[in-house]
């Protein structure tokens, strides 16, 4: 980024790089948009080629995305009704970019990181940070 494109480099609320990168923090979505390139699908469709998604992650995965301008809803008038979702231009730019690029990056250096993970020294918890779901008094 450059000085001209504003306070981005705070990672403000506004700012389009938080936008842009909130866009693959909910587990679910990112595979929702993979399993969309291929072509439009229905729900059905949708769920057998993902695997191991409920119906309601599903739902809410879509309507995120649909919400955020990536795929595109398209219900037609048939018995019984048949309703199709597709990536739209930003989504196909999205899955066929970034998401692309994230792909061979991880196919890359997958093991080196797993590996990292695998190796992190197991720290004792941090005094200072109340475990979740607790209350800190005072």
């Amino acid at each position: 980024m450059t000085d001209h494109e504003g306070p981005c480099h705070e990672l403000v609320a506004d700012c389009r790089l938080r936008a842009a990168t909130d866009l693959l923090t909910h587990t679910w979505d990112p595979v929702v948009l993979a399993a969309l390139r291929p072509g439009p699908r229905r729900r059905r469709e949708l769920r057998v080629a993902i695997g191991g998604i409920s119906d309601k992650v599903l739902t809410d995965a879509l309507r995120r995305l649909l919400s955020n301008g990536l795929v595109d809803r398209q219900a037609r008038a048939e018995a019984p009704p048949r309703v199709d979702y597709s990536l739209t231009r930003l989504g196909q730019s999205l899955v066929e970019g970034p998401m692309a690029a994230l792909g061979r990056w991880a196919t890359e250096h997958g093991d080196e990181l797993l590996e990292a993970q695998e190796n992190a020294p197991r720290r004792a918890p941090d005094p200072a940070v109340p475990p979740p779901g607790t209350r800190r008094v005072g």
